[in-house]
C-alpha cells in the first residue's frame, strides 16, 4: 500500500484531516506515502479545509491549510490501492461507483466504527475526530510497517 485516499461528504473536515494526521505520521516514521483526500460530493471543490478543522489540526502539529476540496473520480479508483472511507456511507457510495476493473480496495478507515460528521458540532467534536483519526492512522501505520496491507 502506497498510495490512500481518504473520502468523507464533502472533503473539508474529515478526510483532510485523515490526510494530514496520516502524511505527518508516516514522514515522521520514515514511510513514504502517497496521501490524498476526496468528498463523495462536490459541495466544496476548491476550497480550504473548515477553519474550524485546520485549527484543531494545528493544535496538534499538523497543518491542513494547503489541502483543497475535490470530489471522488473514477481514476481513483486506479490511481490509488486503498480508499479509505471514513464512514459507511461514503462506503456504500463508493462501492456504487466502483468500476469492476478497480485497482483499489476500498474499506472503512476505522474498520467496524465511523468517524462521524463534525461539521455540525463545536470543539468537542472536532477534538473527538482528532482522536479518533490519530488512532486509525497509527493502527493503519502499523500494518504499512508489518506488511499486512
Amino acid at each position: 500500500m502506497e498510495k490512500i485516499l481518504f473520502v468523507c461528504t464533502g472533503n473539508i473536515c474529515r478526510s483532510p484531516t485523515a490526510e494530514g494526521v496520516l502524511r505527518a505520521r508516516a514522514e515522521r516514521a520514515g514511510i513514504t506515502l502517497i496521501i490524498d483526500s476526496a468528498g463523495t460530493h462536490n459541495y466544496h471543490g476548491g476550497e480550504s479545509p473548515d477553519p474550524r478543522s485546520i485549527q484543531h489540526a494545528k493544535k496538534r502539529g499538523v497543518d491542513i491549510s494547503t489541502q483543497r476540496a475535490r470530489k471522488v473520480k473514477l481514476s481513483d479508483f486506479e490511481e490509488f490501492d486503498v480508499i479509505l472511507a471514513l464512514d459507511n456511507g461514503h462506503l456504500e457510495h463508493l462501492r456504487a461507483m466502483m468500476p469492476k476493473s478497480a485497482k483499489a480496495t476500498l474499506e472503512l478507515f476505522l474498520g467496524d466504527a465511523d468517524v462521524p460528521d463534525p461539521y455540525y458540532g463545536g470543539e468537542k467534536e472536532f477534538e473527538h475526530v482528532l482522536d479518533l483519526v490519530e488512532e486509525g492512522a497509527e493502527a493503519l501505520l502499523a500494518r504499512i510497517k508489518n506488511g499486512l496491507t
